[in-house]
């Protein structure tokens, strides 16, 4: 599908919650729909009825929402539970390449021309790509301790986020003020009581990730337009687009930068690297950060997106071994199956998934819609 142009009168929709079923994520795009004409139903080829049973090489690739390194070491063993449970739905696939894409966009790219065959992409990538890539699941995860709008509840050490909610299958993005000089301006304004102005936020230096990242950019911006007068990431004076969150916190660390954004419980993933001397690794193979205080203390929230709809498993539509109703069918049940196991858990746990849903194209109208308004299209 055509990402459609939006009108400004359609912000208020494209900003809705990312929802907790397809059912009412469906509802919304249609409405939107209805409200300006657009086609919520996709105009994509649909997947042959089957292939071959025999791939010599499935090439799946996942984006680096985390450090290159800590995903390809997260996903060990991925490639020989892949091929085992195809091989009881009856696909014969003599090995499974696993990568980490350089960028969100790359991935995306490479799913379009058929240079991987599976991606793992958040939602914003997948709506930028969705013309030539299909989705098949979506991740669902354990929600938060805390699913609050206001900043100051995700705040210290007695305000530390557990990863102990309700699965769910949407997530936030959290925009943090850095323990920098103006950072901490920032954060005690928040702390107080006191809400932020415009000319507060243009003051500071910012990080974000590239335009598809749905955390580190697209609802974030929306963040931005609904509270500042439509104003986006755009307007700001000071930013800088960095090439992952391992970067982002690295230099919030270091106190180069005043903001980041990053998905909800970023701060749990870079918790035990943060204090840990930078000649130092985590026990995921995270560069200590060099800090002394907690990352709860100096890493503190001052706005809460919307929910965003979780992550995608998408397929290329460039190679009719793969873009099948019986290959899709398979995939589904095999990563199902395997993220239903300890052993998937781990894996998956690289990327908070606790499990995964079938998915269809139209769950991600809405994601459509954000990146369009963002886009300005």
């Amino acid at each position: 599908m055509k990402l459609k142009k939006v009108s400004a009168s359609l912000l208020a929709i494209a900003m809705l919650s990312g929802c907790s079923s397809t059912a009412s994520t469906t509802a919304t795009a249609a409405a939107t729909a209805a409200a300006t004409g657009a086609a919520t139903t996709s105009t994509k080829a649909a997947p042959a009825a089957s292939g071959s049973k025999d791939i010599d090489d499935l090439k799946i690739e996942f984006v680096p929402s985390k450090d290159a390194d800590v995903i390809i070491t997260g996903t060990a063993g991925l490639d020989q539970l892949l091929i085992d449970a195809m091989k009881e739905e009856g696909y014969n696939i003599g090995k499974v390449d696993i990568t980490v894409g350089t960028t969100y966009e790359a991935t995306g790219e490479a799913l379009a021309a058929g240079s991987i065959d599976v991606g793992w992409l958040p939602g914003g990538t997948y709506a930028l790509y969705s013309d030539e890539t299909d989705v098949v699941l979506t991740a669902t995860r354990n929600g938060l301790s805390n699913d609050s709008t206001d900043p100051t509840t995700w705040n210290g050490d007695a305000n530390a986020t557990q990863k102990n909610g309700p699965q769910v299958t949407f997530y936030r993005s959290l925009i943090y003020a850095t323990p920098s000089a103006y950072g901490k301006e920032l954060a005690d304004k928040v702390n107080s009581g006191e809400t932020l102005t415009w000319d507060d936020l243009d003051k500071a230096n910012w990080g974000v990730m590239k335009t598809s990242s749905s955390a580190g950019y697209i609802y974030p911006t929306l963040w931005l337009m609904n509270n500042y007068d439509g104003k986006k990431i755009t307007d700001l004076s000071n930013v800088t687009t960095l090439d992952g969150y391992g970067t982002a916190f690295a230099q919030a660390a270091s106190e180069s930068l005043d903001i980041i954004v990053c998905y909800a419980d970023g701060r749990n993933d870079y918790e035990d690297s943060w204090k840990l001397a930078t000649n130092e690794t985590d026990s995921t193979g995270k560069a200590g950060l060099g800090r002394s205080d907690s990352i709860w203390n100096e890493m503190n929230v001052i706005g809460v997106t919307d929910p965003i709809y979780n992550d995608t498993v998408a397929i290329t539509m460039a190679d009719p071994d793969i873009y099948n109703d019986e290959f899709i069918s398979a995939l589904q049940n095999s990563l199902i199956n395997i993220i239903g196991t300890d052993e998937g858990q781990q894996i998956f746990s690289v990327y908070s998934h606790t499990g995964y849903a079938k998915a269809q194209d139209s769950d991600y109208d809405v994601a459509r819609q954000a990146l369009a308004a963002v886009e300005g299209e």
